[in-house]
């Protein structure tokens, strides 16, 4: 490639474009008319946007990540799919993005982000969010609670969501929210340098209520069992997922029963000039 065309490669770089999150960035970004450059494993599943380059690239291929991200100032990362090597893959990004001179790193991580948090995944975004502070790239971290998207989801075919969370409270989402905030910052990535943004919807909410609410907008009898953490374990054996990830989903909810996911902030509104969506709306929007 001449030294021209690199110079006319997009600066920015947006990750997950093929996913929900990515993929509602790369959509803003594109509608704004801003030139991006869209990292996927697999170019020929990249959405079709206007001012948008695919680019293919793995996590934990540094070779091809590095050579991905030559040229690229601004990178929106967001986490890998949930393995049990996520961590390691992370790392080898990260890493990649230094090498090639990236600049800044927006990171999408997870409320309470910490090495000794209950949910262990969040344990692993810690992690992460240490490598960028080590790495001698500006960051950006958004720090997501859990996703108000998946409540109504959660439940059995009986309509009961079980999980050992009792009377704790989740500030729960949405996708949308999370989005805007990403591409607000990465509008302009310097002035949000050093910051970590706890992004929350509008209340802190038991599963109880949670159930209560879908209940009243969808119709569905839809109820919270609050299983023990050994009925929890058992419950899910039926699955046969590895250890690691019954240990993820187990998790969540006693992070919840901590009250490691509860209180609501201001930066979604602060950031975007606009509340952010409650369960309820979101739920009487898809009707």
């Amino acid at each position: 490639m001449s030294d021209t065309a690199a110079a006319d490669r997009p600066t920015l770089a947006v990750t997950g474009s093929t996913g929900w999150l990515g993929g509602l960035v790369a959509r803003a970004l594109a509608d704004l008319g801003v030139p991006q450059r869209l990292l996927v494993r697999d170019v020929g599943r990249a959405p079709n946007l206007p001012g948008a380059e695919p680019v293919q690239a793995a996590y934990a291929d540094r070779p091809a990540a590095e050579s991905a991200l030559a040229g690229v100032e601004t990178l929106f990362m967001v986490s890998a799919a949930e393995n049990e090597h996520r961590l390691a893959e992370h790392r080898a990004f990260v890493d990649a993005a230094a090498a090639a001179g990236v600049r800044h790193v927006v990171y999408v991580s997870f409320f309470g982000a910490a090495p000794d948090a209950t949910f262990t995944l969040a344990r692993d975004h810690a992690a992460t969010e240490q490598h960028l502070r080590d790495s001698g790239m500006a960051w950006t971290f958004l720090r997501d609670n859990l996703y108000l998207e998946f409540v109504d989801k959660m439940m059995g075919e009986d309509g009961v969501i079980r999980g050992p969370a009792g009377e704790g409270r989740a500030a729960v989402v949405a996708h949308e929210d999370i989005a805007r905030v990403a591409s607000t910052v990465l509008l302009d990535p310097s002035a949000h340098a050093g910051e970590t943004y706890s992004l929350t919807g509008p209340e802190s909410l038991t599963f109880a209520e949670m159930a209560a609410v879908v209940s009243e907008v969808t119709g569905r009898e839809v109820t919270f069992h609050d299983e023990t953490v050994e009925e929890a374990y058992a419950s899910r054996a039926v699955y046969g997922a590895p250890d690691w990830q019954v240990d993820a989903w187990v998790s969540t909810y006693t992070a919840v029963a901590k009250g490691e996911l509860d209180g609501v902030t201001d930066d979604v509104e602060r950031l975007t000039g606009r509340p952010p969506l409650s369960l309820r709306a979101y739920l009487e929007s898809q009707r």
